[in-house]
Formats: structure tokens, C-alpha cells, sequence
């Protein structure tokens, strides 16, 4: 079919039925909310409304070519797989990522209801609106618009509305097992769009995250007898610097870095701190502090620092006379030690692949212009469909600004933008 006629048939964002039914998704929010153990979401209850705009175009009723698959490994949490059959074997294109949990919101935190959508203007505000319920209303909307007007594509269409994305810790939930279970192995054949991430532009790259926790070893003693002590907290604070000096010399910023277009270099900061507690005329016994890393393979490299920061620990900095991470009399040293978790690992897009020029080319003639663009958040997901063999680009039409942010919101003008944006992709693999 050509192009022209694909943009024709499938027109512009229905604004009516988008809004109305991303206004029922949020009112589901509440329930989607992905924090265990104590809030597990129920993706089915948006299944029901993305199958109520859906089904009357399908196989399943007769009214339609949409073939749709509704897969659950756990109870109320489906995935939904919408496939529009083309003409020709073998050419497929997907959109897959429109995730139907959330973050949690606390309503009192808010200066609205995070669970009903309210108008404001060109906003749609309320939690999932950014990410990723908007996106789910969205690509919705196209898979209806497809099975309505039955447009003649070479090119099979599908959407894979995908569970539990905001949390890993119950797993064999959502994309992971259907990857498991060989259900998306086709769009290996295709380009695939990864609809979840924000601004509009091609985002290109992520950062990969290694959690660290730095515990260190002191000794307690009252605060007016300072020179008794080994402080934990002083020492955790040069020990950090240290290490922080050397990591940013060892892991300068990568030549490709503005290739990419990252925002930052690697970067190995704490984002938490904890000591088991006391007096405030007491200097504690130990410290913890927690951050992340974005290098990959820099295990090895900081627990060396640690090592040779032990072995040389009174050649720290001290804060003023009596501090000290040394006490001889008594034989004690202050200690440190490094330990991680589970690693996630970044992505980097096929810069050359048919999907990233294609995703370019839309979002510059229905955006106005393109840049791509990268972060060093991490979507582990990604990787994983990278490794599985999958040509994965991604995007999204929301706003990064109020992504997973009290007061979220979306603007439904981006929205139409992501919907023409689905249509010239699709148009232009039609050729």
C-alpha cells in the first residue's frame, strides 16, 4: 500500500477516544500501583478496557482482522499481544513497552487526585499519564484505528502491551517470560519500537547501574572524648572522596559519549546513608553508605581502592587534632568494606539499522526536528530483548520532566504528534 494512502486511511489522533479512554486507565491507577510486597498491581483491570475498544475489531468477534492474544503468568496480570496481519510474510514492525503498571503516588503529596484524570488545558494530568498508561491509550487507539479501517499493509502491525515493568522482584510476570516462552520471536523479523521512554525524540542510549554499599568500621565512644574514637562517619566521608577521585580518573568520559548523546559521563555518587543509631553525644560504631555506579566491569577496580584505602588508612585526610581512623594503643583500625548487587547493564542502539532511520525520518517530519538523544537511567528490559536478538529502538510522548514525579502529567498535543509519528513509520515500511 502506498505510504500516502497508509497516512490517509489512518488520519489523526481520535482525541475524543483517546482521552476518554485514558481517563478510564486512570482510574485504574490505583490499582496498578507496582511496589511489593505491599502494593502488587492487577494489570487486567487495564486489559478489560484496552479489549473493550479492541475486541469489536477482532477475530475473536468477527468484526475485524485483529488477532489478539491475552497471556497471564500470574493471576489478574495479563499481557495483551494486538497482531494486524499483512499481505506479505516475513515484514512485521512492532511497538512493544506500553507497560500497564505505575509508581506509587501519595495523594496528600499532590496538588491533584494522582488517580483521576483532570484537564488542564493542553494537560492530562494524573499518575501513568507520562509513563505509561498515555502510551498505552495511544498505541490503543492506532491498533484500533488499523482494524477499523482494514488499510491493505504489506507489513503484519503489532502491539504488545506488556506487564510489570516498574518492578522486577516478582518475576515471570511480563516481557521477560513472553521472551521466555518464544511468543515474540517473529518481531525479531522487524523493527521494534520500545514505546516508554519521553520528549518526543529517539532515545538511543541508557547507562547500565551497579548498586554499591560501602559499610564502614569504627569504634564508638562519647563525643567529648573524641580522641577515644574511631569515627565511622569521617571516615566514610574521606574514604568516599577518595574513591570517587580515583574512579573519575581511571573511567574518563567515553569518545562516544557525544556520539550518543549522554547528558553526563559514568558517574560513582551515594544516594544513602544509614548508622544503626544513638546518642547524639555518641560517635557510632559503624556507617553504611549506599550509591550506584554506571560502568560496567568496575567492580574489580573499586574494591581495589578499598583495599589499598585499608592498607593505608591512616593516610586519609582527618577532620581537626583528635580525629583519627587509627588508635595503636588499642590495636584497632578503621575498616571499610565494598559489596554490590545485581548489575543492570546499559543499551546502545543500532545506530545503522533500518528502525533508527525510519524513527529519524517520522520524527522529524511530524515533530519539526530530530534529536536523538541518550541517559544513564537504566531500562534493563531493553538490554534483554538487545541480547535476545531483537532490533530495539526507542521513544516516547511523554514528558521527562514528570516522569515518575508528583503532579504528573502528558500534553495531549505530544500525543497526537506520537500518534503521527506511529503512522509515518508505518507508511514509510510499507516502501
Amino acid at each position: 500500500m502506498a505510504a500516502a494512502s497508509v497516512k490517509q486511511a489512518l488520519g489523526d489522533l481520535n482525541k475524543d477516544a483517546f482521552v476518554t479512554l485514558l481517563s478510564k486507565l486512570i482510574g485504574e491507577s490505583k490499582f496498578v500501583q507496582n511496589n511489593p510486597p505491599e502494593l502488587i498491581p492487577e494489570e487486567d483491570r487495564i486489559v478489560r478496557h484496552v479489549l473493550d475498544v479492541l475486541r469489536p475489531f477482532s477475530t475473536a468477534t468477527g468484526g475485524g482482522p485483529l488477532v489478539i492474544n491475552h497471556v497471564a503468568y500470574k493471576p489478574n496480570r495479563g499481557n495483551l499481544i494486538v497482531e494486524y496481519p499483512g499481505t506479505q510474510p516475513g515484514k512485521i514492525l512492532s511497538f512493544v513497552g506500553m507497560h500497564m503498571d505505575v509508581v506509587t503516588a501519595i495523594p496528600s503529596e499532590w496538588d491533584f487526585d494522582p488517580f483521576t484524570l483532570s484537564i488542564d488545558g493542553d494537560k492530562l494530568r494524573g499518575r501513568g499519564t507520562t509513563d505509561c498508561l498515555g502510551h498505552v491509550a495511544l498505541v490503543t487507539e492506532l491498533m484500533r484505528r488499523l482494524g477499523e479501517t482494514k488499510p491493505q499493509l504489506k507489513s503484519t502491525v503489532v502491539a504488545v502491551f506488556i506487564a510489570s515493568e516498574e518492578n522486577s522482584s516478582i518475576p515471570g510476570v511480563g516481557v521477560d517470560a513472553l521472551v521466555k516462552d518464544q511468543l515474540l520471536d517473529k518481531l525479531k523479523q522487524g523493527p521494534l519500537f520500545w514505546i516508554d521512554t519521553a520528549d518526543k525524540q529517539p532515545c538511543i542510549g541508557t547507562g547500565g547501574m551497579i548498586p554499591w554499599k560501602l559499610h564502614v568500621s569504627g569504634k564508638l565512644f562519647h563525643s567529648g572524648l573524641a580522641h577515644k574514637a574511631i569515627n565511622p562517619l569521617e571516615l566514610a566521608m574521606e574514604a568516599l572522596k577518595e574513591i570517587q577521585s580515583r574512579f573519575y580518573r581511571d573511567f574518563p568520559p567515553h569518545q562516544s559519549e557525544k556520539v550518543y548523546g549522554f547528558a553526563t559521563p559514568s558517574t560513582m555518587k551515594p544516594t544513602q546513608w544509614s548508622y544503626p543509631g544513638g546518642g547524639i553525644n555518641q560517635i557510632p560504631a559503624e556507617c553504611t553508605v549506599c550509591g550506584d555506579v554506571s560502568v560496567a566491569d568496575v567492580m574489580k577496580k573499586l574494591q581495589e581502592y578499598v583495599e589499598d584505602l585499608n592498607a593505608n588508612i591512616e593516610k586519609l585526610d582527618s577532620r581537626g587534632p583528635v580525629s583519627k581512623y587509627v588508635l595503636p594503643d588499642e590495636n584497632l583500625r578503621g575498616r571499610l568494606t565494598i559489596s554490590f548487587d545485581e548489575a543492570m547493564s546499559g543499551v546502545a542502539c543500532n545506530l545503522d539499522s533500518r528502525g533508527f532511520h525510519v524513527l529519524c525520518k517520522a520524527t522529524e517530519e511530524v515533530v519539526g526536528h530530530v534529536k536523538p538523544y541518550s541517559i544513564t537511567g537504566s531500562l534493563p528490559l531493553i538490554r534483554e530483548l538487545q541480547e535476545e536478538g531483537f532490533d530495539v529502538q526507542t521513544s516516547g510522548y511523554g514528558l521527562m520532566a514528570t516522569y515518575h514525579a508528583k503532579n504528573e502529567y502528558c500534553l495531549l498535543s505530544d500525543m497526537c504528534q506520537g500518534y503521527g509519528v506511529f503512522v509515518s513509520i508505518i507508511s514509510q515500511l510499507e516502501d
